[in-house]
């Protein structure tokens, strides 16, 4: 087996180590709503925030969603929907649905609105610095520092 090959090999069982840590089995996910859902705790099980959790992070390792700077937050507004749904029980397990494609809905619609709430915050930050750009460039002190050039502080 040549160098190229093996390298082949190696990100193959790579890929696949990366897919099981997001990885959520959909009959042991809907057993662990349906016993949340029977218990009538107020408190969400551990296991079943770990695939709340892997669902989130899963999601935001998709092409569409991978190089936001603001990844964390999407992550934890998906985790914090997910979690609001599972409380009020949204999710009706006596459908045939599937609970992970259902989860994984809420979480997608979270990042979505992460993604439009940030890009209207940058718009907002954009036009203030515009505008205060303008009310720089049109007041004096504005006028001195345009028209004084790199080379000024070399003459003085």
């Amino acid at each position: 087996m040549n160098t190229e090959q093996l390298k082949k090999k190696q990100k193959r069982a790579k890929s696949r180590e990366d897919k099981k840590k997001y990885y959520v089995n959909g009959s042991e996910f809907r057993s662990a709503i349906t016993e949340y859902y029977h218990t009538g705790e107020e408190d969400i099980p551990e296991q079943l925030a770990i695939y709340i959790k892997k669902i989130a992070d899963g999601l935001s390792y998709a092409p569409n969603f991978i190089n936001y700077s603001y990844k964390e937050d999407m992550v934890g507004d998906a985790i914090v929907k997910m979690l609001s749904a599972l409380r009020s029980k949204k999710f009706d397990i006596n459908s045939e649905s599937n609970p992970f494609s259902y989860f994984t809905t809420i979480a997608f619609h979270a990042f979505i609105n992460r993604i439009k709430k940030e890009k209207k915050h940058r718009e907002m930050v954009s036009e203030y610095q515009e505008m205060v750009y303008e009310e720089l460039i049109q007041s004096d002190v504005g006028e001195k520092i345009a028209y004084r050039g790199s080379n000024s502080d070399e003459q003085e």
